[in-house]
């Protein structure tokens, strides 16, 4: 049990209460994953360099002055700045790692060696440790290429299959292999505790950019590796389903998703044409995909005559598939809507701040949102006393 740390707070209760994580990560796949794992009830210490993590500098837009991308990433967290050129901060940095459960860091592979913060070295003196990195493009001959999302979503072939046939290549319009690999370092970390628990080893946790794209591809990865088939954009269309996409109604475009033959017959007893489910043409799944130009002005006739919205409470009912293209504040309302409470808050006062909740919902030990972003090094006085102590055993405060 790593050595408690000061905190007016009580215990953190959760799955992961008495886990000590310590975060040299930043930008956001690390940050994701810790703040994950702090919701669970990990202590996490985020130590930052002097000028702080990048992101506490990517704005706007802001809140009360402070990024909201730094905020919302680093809720649960205590900061602690370290200069590691520094010997006495780069003393205090191989104390925090010798006390941790886990040590997560994304620097560029090979960087914190000589800190005497690598695996290697940090293992010997604390074998239980599980210590994970994530970098760009592993740590083999991709060690040296800087790892960016916007250039993962390039060169993992994600951009080909993003926008108009006709058109350019697209990114997405979020981080999304950073948001991927930060949850696979937290499956990872979370499987590598469980191997410490029964045999009281640590071990080192590698995800890579690259490789979280990969897998995240899934079908079109498939299509490639197991099919010979390079997939190609087709703006909102389905490759291998139809109709799966955006189709216009009297006033608004409304996503259709019927996905089987099943659901494709309820969609045309809804829409008031059941024969179309008999056609040949359309009967099933691989026949609609082949001859989707000719369904879909068939289903684009019949949706005209009604809005988006009443269709899509008209197909919902039915038990079809289906739903509206909101923006950011409609997908917000339609949660609450739909009793999902997205919306909490965490801190107090001055301090408290609206923040998403964590997508897992446990029947017995439910996330817990017990600290504001920190401030940069707003707990560090606290923590570098308790560096500076003799371990104890209790349990982390946080």
């Amino acid at each position: 049990m790593p050595p408690s740390t000061p905190s007016d707070q009580p215990p953190a209760a959760g799955p992961l209460s008495g886990i000590l994580v310590a975060d040299f990560s930043r930008i956001l796949a690390g940050p994701y994953a810790t703040m994950l794992l702090a919701d669970l009830g990990a202590d996490v210490i985020k130590v930052e360099g002097p000028r702080g993590d990048d992101t506490r500098t990517w704005m706007p837009p802001v809140h009360d002055g402070v990024s909201t991308y730094y905020l919302g990433i680093n809720r649960g967290k205590r900061s602690l700045t370290l200069d590691l050129r520094e010997e006495s901060d780069a003393g205090l940095a191989a104390e925090l790692a010798n006390r941790a459960d886990v040590l997560i860091e994304n620097f560029r592979p090979g960087a914190l060696d000589r800190f005497a913060l690598d695996f290697e070295t940090v293992h010997a003196t604390n074998p239980r440790l599980v210590y994970t990195s994530i970098t760009g493009f592993g740590t083999g001959a991709g060690r040296d290429v800087p790892g960016y999302d916007l250039m993962v979503q390039a060169m993992s072939g994600l951009m080909s299959l993003t926008g108009a046939p006709e058109g350019p290549p697209f990114r997405a319009g979020i981080s999304v292999f950073d948001v991927m690999a930060g949850n696979h370092a937290a499956i990872g970390i979370l499987a590598a505790l469980r191997h410490r628990d029964a045999t009281g080893e640590g071990q080192h946790v590698e995800v890579n950019l690259l490789s979280s794209a990969l897998t995240g591809l899934v079908n079109h990865s498939s299509a490639y590796v197991a099919g010979g088939t390079v997939p190609y954009r087709m703006g909102n269309a389905h490759p291998s389903v139809f109709p799966y996409e955006p189709l216009p109604t009297a006033d608004h475009d409304l996503i259709v998703a019927a996905a089987n033959d099943g659901q494709f017959r309820t969609l045309c007893e809804a829409l008031g044409i059941p024969h179309t489910a008999d056609d040949p043409r359309f009967a099933r799944n691989a026949d609609r995909t082949a001859h989707r130009d000719e369904l879909r002005p068939i289903l684009v006739e019949r949706l005209a005559t009604r809005g988006a919205h009443e269709w899509f409470t008209l197909l919902v009912k039915a038990g079809v598939p289906s739903g509206p293209i909101n923006t950011i504040d409609g997908g917000f309302a339609m949660a609450e809507e739909f009793g999902l409470d997205p919306v909490v808050t965490v801190g107090e006062g001055d301090r408290a701040l609206p923040t998403t909740r964590h997508p897992i919902r446990f029947s017995a030990t439910p996330a817990a949102y017990r600290l504001p972003p920190p401030e940069l090094n707003e707990h560090g006085e606290e923590l570098r006393t308790w560096l500076a102590k003799p371990p104890t055993r209790e349990p982390p405060h946080a």
